[in-house]
């Protein structure tokens, strides 16, 4: 009993030495908390003094102090586009304001303007929240700080001090001016996109009327444009503002301004209206967009359009004026075919620069949304990636004389309920034996799949990916919604990444990410920005962009499908060059390169309408477009081939089966990678008994059930060409025979993400 005595005693001193140590570790904490509010009480006021000494005054909001021209130039220093060479900007009272207009901006941009006092303290919480976790200071302004940060602030960065100065300044204009009064000046003052300065002049440039005549969905179309004018105004060459006027509409909904009904017509009468912009002045104008776009990304928007800032692109007007002139011809040429758009970039696969950007045939032609940016749109690619798919292939040890069958094959989705997947080619035919130099450069599709199925998607994606095909992001999501189908077009991209991605095997494996913006400074020539060339990434061996681009420039390996006079010769030059069409063909492309230049042309509908079947890829189209591109750059230029690397080996292969030559058959040159190429003959090549044959085997990788699909269709091809011809019927022994000491593909090696399922038996 002492024992246990004595033990609660010792028990309670522990609780008690436990609570003590509590109490004063919180008392620590008080104490400190208390000097650090202390702290704060103190430093928060020195800091608005400090930030107060050299601020400008309340009063000189009735005017901006901003009226330099942003200029923007190509890189001879031609002028392509003033910004705000002639400001428009009419000042209008607030009752000549559309009250719904005044209530559009309000519930989109500062929901509690009539209540605070210039900023929202939970705002303020969110940036700082934001800001510690390193996503920087942007959001939280009301429209008094909007108001202020446009006008008052010549310095847009987001920094801390300029969002200080912000904060003090929206304070003391709500202390100078009543609510209606602000609002009045934020509605005259902010920028609507273009050269519209205030409400008056957005309404008068956007809709051909007065500000007072707006109806609601016009309002809510201009009171979502100050966010971000550049991207969000119809002349960006996207759609974005469908998007914008949409949110603004239902948060107008949501606190009981309009209908939902309402709201749905107004979203309509936006959605099919007809924005027109006529400038003469302006020229390469989707360029021009897409790069002033860029600079509101990094200097904001308030430098762009009123804060005199130099730019010198990358454009070659010359290029430029070219391409544009070349598209523009060449589609009204092609209305037979139903296509009404199209459109080009070039680029300097060593630096990434880019020489010319055209997104439509013509960028003022309203009635096909001229202004509407196709070459940074996200389209089908069809079968135009297929190379980087082989490219994939080859770093895991295939080869351009790899065999695989073309001939009709069904495919598991692995989606219970739905039918398989069964390719066909272009021309509609099957093909039978065929070596990757020769699938690749006719674009056959059932042997890409096949070799797409060897592989993997992952990795394939990936590849694409690293080489910048964005889309192809290999992402659990983006993942889940591709298959097999991915290589002859099943996930989206747009133009500049494909230029991108083939300016890559231009640049002997090393990627150039777009660059548009070479210089930028203020109106009085200090530097803000100057690009800083780099020696790009490496995401592809040069070996293996060398065999990619030596099957892409081989004219005699594509006769096939395109002929010996294809546009896809650029006559005097070597050029690798490749074709993809869609299904229902309503997106056709070619890209093509040589070490200097990267040519890519897309054609097709705005509205994803099919072209007519009459459209021959590599005949009409873009290829034809695509040669005269090409050709202008070329002019007058030595020709550039593909430079060899020394682990490339060329070596004499049968012709029919890749391997070594075969008893006297004909043999042709092909390229290796050192330790691919063949040691021996092919192995579908057996003989047993003083016989011939010709042993073809495939597993299926894909198959889920035990079925060999791919077989199958072999067996139905050979059944069907060469029915009675013993060459091709050997004896289950030969098959044994052949299939048990041989070896054509490598054996895939497993990708550490990748989802190729290795065989344990190679194909033959």
């Amino acid at each position: 009993m002492a024992y246990q005595s004595s033990r609660r005693i010792r028990t309670r001193r522990h609780v008690s030495i436990s609570h003590a140590r509590q109490f004063f570790t919180l008392s620590r904490f008080i104490k400190y908390g208390f000097f650090l509010l202390i702290a704060l009480i103190i430093a928060v006021p020195i800091l608005f003094l400090w930030y107060s000494r050299d601020l400008p005054k309340p009063g000189q909001l009735v005017t901006s102090q901003h009226s330099d021209a942003t200029r923007i130039y190509d890189r001879h220093g031609a002028l392509l586009y003033s910004v705000y060479q002639d400001e428009n900007r009419t000042y209008v009272t607030l009752d000549k304001i559309p009250k719904i207009l005044q209530e559009s901006t309000i519930a989109i941009e500062d929901k509690d303007f009539y209540k605070n006092e210039g900023f929202s303290p939970i705002a303020y919480l969110r940036v700082a929240k934001n800001y510690a976790m390193g996503e920087g200071l942007g959001g939280g302004s009301t429209i008094t700080q909007q108001l202020v940060k446009n006008v008052l602030l010549e310095d847009s960065r987001k920094v801390l001090s300029r969002k200080i100065k912000e904060l003090i300044l929206a304070i003391q204009v709500n202390q100078a001016y009543s609510k209606d009064q602000i609002l009045e000046m934020y509605l005259n003052n902010i920028p609507y996109g273009g050269t519209a300065v205030g409400v008056e002049a957005a309404s008068e440039q956007y809709f051909g009327k007065s500000a007072k005549d707006l109806d609601l969905g016009q309002s809510a179309f201009l009171a979502g444009l100050p966010q971000n004018p550049s991207i969000y105004t119809p002349f960006s060459g996207n759609k974005y503002y469908l998007a914008r006027t949409k949110a603004v509409l239902k948060q107008l909904v949501s606190d009981g301004y309009t209908t939902q009904v309402q709201s749905d017509k107004s979203y309509k009468e936006i959605a099919n209206y007809q924005f027109s912009q006529k400038d003469a002045t302006i020229k390469a104008p989707h360029f021009v967009m897409y790069v002033k776009q860029k600079l509101a990304e990094q200097f904001g928007e308030q430098m762009v359009t009123t804060g005199g800032l130099q730019v010198t692109t990358t454009l070659d007007y010359p290029i430029e004026k070219k391409t544009e002139d070349i598209v523009k011809s060449q589609i009204a040429g092609l209305k037979t075919t139903k296509v009404t758009n199209g459109a080009a970039i070039v680029e300097d696969p060593k630096t990434g620069e880019i020489l010319a950007m055209d997104g439509s045939a013509d960028y003022f032609d309203q009635n096909n949304d001229g202004n509407f940016n196709a070459a940074i749109a996200q389209r089908q690619p069809g079968s135009s990636l297929k190379p980087i798919m082989y490219a994939t292939a080859f770093t895991k040890g295939y080869t351009p004389a790899t065999l695989l069958m073309d001939v009709q094959t069904n495919f598991p989705t692995g989606v219970a309920g739905q039918p398989d997947y069964s390719p066909v080619n272009y021309d509609g035919k099957f093909h039978g034996p065929v070596q990757v130099r020769y699938a690749l450069a006719n674009s056959f599709n059932v042997p890409a799949v096949k070799m797409l199925a060897k592989v993997g998607i992952t990795p394939v994606m990936q590849q694409a990916y690293d080489m910048g095909i964005e889309n192809w992001n290999p992402t659990p999501q983006n993942r889940a919604s591709v298959g097999l189908s991915l290589v002859l077009g099943g996930r989206e991209t747009t133009l500049l990444g494909e230029v991108t991605a083939y300016g890559v095997f231009a640049n002997e494996g090393i990627r150039q990410d777009p660059v548009t913006i070479l210089k930028v400074t203020d109106s009085k020539g200090k530097v803000l920005y100057q690009h800083d060339p780099t020696p790009g990434k490496r995401v592809l061996s040069d070996a293996v962009s060398f065999l990619i681009s030596h099957i892409l420039l081989d004219n005699s390996a594509r006769v096939l499908e395109f002929g010996p006079n294809s546009a896809l010769v650029v006559p005097g030059h070597t050029v690798p060059v490749k074709t993809g069409t869609t299904d229902e063909k309503r997106d056709n492309w070619t890209v093509g390169y040589t070490s200097s230049y990267v040519v890519g042309v897309w054609v097709g509908n705005n509205d994803n309408s099919p072209m007519s079947q009459k459209l021959a890829s590599g005949i009409t189209g873009a290829a034809p477009i695509w040669n005269a591109i090409m050709s202008s750059v070329l002019k007058g230029k030595p020709d550039e081939q593909p430079k060899k690397p020394d682990n490339v080996v060329a070596v004499q292969v049968d012709g029919f089966g890749g391997g070594l030559p075969h008893a006297g058959q004909p043999t042709r040159s092909e390229y290796f990678i050192k330790g691919t190429e063949p040691t021996a003959e092919s192995p579908i090549f057996q003989s047993k008994d003083g016989k011939n044959y010709i042993v073809i085997r495939e597993n299926d990788p894909v198959s889920t059930d035990g079925v060999n699909r791919w077989q199958a269709g072999i067996d139905a091809w050979i059944a069907q060409n060469h029915g009675s011809d013993e060459l091709w019927h050997p004896s289950g022994d030969v098959i044994r025979q052949a299939t048990g000491d041989h070896s054509q593909d490598p054996t895939p090696t497993p990708t550490p993400g990748g989802d190729a399922t290795p065989t344990p038996t190679p194909d033959l």
